[in-house]
């Protein structure tokens, strides 16, 4: 089927191959994509008019053009047409199409957000699904410069200075008083050190446990490989903790680990709260032992279901290090982070920050966010922008996926999707064909996990921008089994 565009500075010639006028007409311009023939920028005639010319109903030409949109092959933008996408994507090889990730923030989770399928750049996908980061686009940008010009003008001279290691009073005293408040955590301004995000904090605290003799921290059997990493380098050997269907467990073995790093309140990635019994336990272990529990916090502000479930540091502040950070309710590239430390840890941890507490003036700006009230505004919107977008992810499956089952969502910024037996990787490599960057629940494994592997995705709901969520949604449906 040949044909002439001229109106729209193109002559192209489709094959229409394959059966189905609607099959063939998308392998078409797929190929033609793909081989190179319609160059990223290329206007396309509007669907009337290119039904007109094939002699097609025009409803056959949008649902193509649609079909090829969410794949990431076009770009459409009210007001300026159907255009081919920046950058056609890559077919996947039986690897997971997935950008590399150190996570960060998320701490959980670096790695910028990708943009929408028109502005894509290279080798980015159209979508971005990978869980840890949140919608960048909603960072209050207004209200935190206000907050930075309030806390510049009132800033003392000395502020400008080297400081104390631990960090700004300031930001020290508005968190105290925040924790306390917002999550139950035992904090006097003198036991927080401010560092730079998740990642700071946790190596800050290898480093201290390390200089203790501590050869073995525990972690969860489902968790971040990065944060493993981190304390290996730190010459700390990484036991799984058990896992059952209903969460984790306390160590087996006492003498296994002289500390353990846990997400209590919304275990990632599965999303189950550490239960009440365990919580007890684990504490009744810190204590025989001498050990220290590590509670990693990191989307505690982010409930939706229930009431908050409060940190574990407030059932014993002397035997669990609280760790926080801005990355899930601001942004990542804060790099803001804080500890609230046992007093015994305290001066060792001021001896450990030389040169790594982050900068003055953004610690003053969230000093004053947070004792302005814009912080907790702001959390309360971006709490209600995330639980629509999970409600929509949990009505879509409902239509279009009756058959997978989605849990861990009373909280955070992520869901698990459970999927057939032997279907995941089949369903990540489908989801990278669709332009969809996602994670199968095998990459949180712990290789060492005696605990039978589950076929999931987990989802990240909160890192597309608004006007990408649909088709990143539709995206997802189109790849799951």
């Amino acid at each position: 089927m040949g044909k002439s565009w001229a109106t729209f500075g193109v002559d192209l010639h489709l094959d229409r191959s394959g059966t189905g006028l609607r099959r063939g007409l998308t392998d078409a311009l797929r190929e033609a994509v793909r081989g190179g023939r319609l160059a990223p920028g290329t206007r396309l005639p509007s669907s009337r008019s290119l039904a007109a010319d094939l002699g097609v109903a025009r409803n056959t030409v949008a649902e193509v053009y649609a079909d090829l949109v969410a794949e990431g092959w076009l770009a459409a933008r009210q007001g300026s047409g159907t255009r081919v996408a920046d950058r056609t994507p890559a077919i996947p090889d039986g690897t997971p199409a997935t950008p590399d990730r150190t996570p960060a923030a998320p701490d959980h989770r670096p790695a910028p957000s990708h943009p929408a399928p028109h502005r894509r750049e290279p080798g980015r996908p159209a979508y971005d699904l990978v869980p840890g980061t949140p919608e960048l686009a909603s960072f209050p940008r207004a209200q935190w410069l206000r907050a930075a010009r309030r806390a510049l003008t009132t800033a003392p001279d000395r502020a400008l200075g080297y400081g104390d290691p631990r960090g700004r009073p300031e930001l020290r005293t508005a968190l105290a008083g925040y924790l306390s408040r917002a999550r139950g955590v035992h904090a006097d301004p003198d036991r927080i050190v401010v560092c730079a995000g998740f990642l700071g904090g946790l190596g800050v605290l290898a480093e201290l446990l390390r200089q203790r003799g501590a050869r073995s921290v525990a972690v969860e059997s489902y968790g971040l490989p990065h944060h493993r990493r981190l304390l290996a380098r730190a010459g700390c050997d990484t036991p799984p903790l058990p896992f059952d269907d209903r969460g984790t467990l306390p160590l087996a073995d006492p003498a296994a680990a002289q500390a353990a790093l846990l997400t209590p309140s919304h275990q990632f990635p599965l999303g189950l709260p550490l239960l009440p019994e365990r919580r007890t336990a684990l504490i009744d272990w810190a204590r025989r032992t001498g050990g220290l529990v590590l509670e990693d916090d990191y989307d505690g502000e982010l409930r939706y279901d229930r009431q908050p479930v409060g940190a574990l540091q407030g059932l014993d502040p002397d035997r669990v290090v609280y760790l926080g950070t801005a990355s899930k309710s601001l942004a990542p590239g804060l790099r803001l982070g804080w500890l609230v430390l046992p007093p015994s840890l305290v001066e060792d941890a001021m001896d450990c920050m030389a040169g790594r507490t982050p900068g003055a003036l953004d610690q003053l700006t969230l000093a004053e966010f947070l004792g302005s009230g814009g912080y907790d505004r702001h959390v309360r919107a971006v709490r209600l922008r995330y639980r629509r977008r999970r409600d929509a992810l949990v009505a879509a499956l409902a239509e279009r996926a009756p058959e997978v089952r989605v849990t861990g969502i009373a909280a955070g910024l992520h869901a698990v999707l459970q999927l057939p037996p032997g279907t995941e990787q089949q369903a990540v490599r489908a989801a990278a064909w669709n332009g969809l960057a996602v994670h199968g629940l095998s990459t949180f494994r712990h290789p060492e996990a005696a605990v039978a592997p589950l076929d999931a995705l987990v989802v990240g709901y909160g890192t597309p921008p608004e006007h990408a969520w649909a088709g990143a949604l539709d995206a997802l449906c189109r790849a799951l089994p």
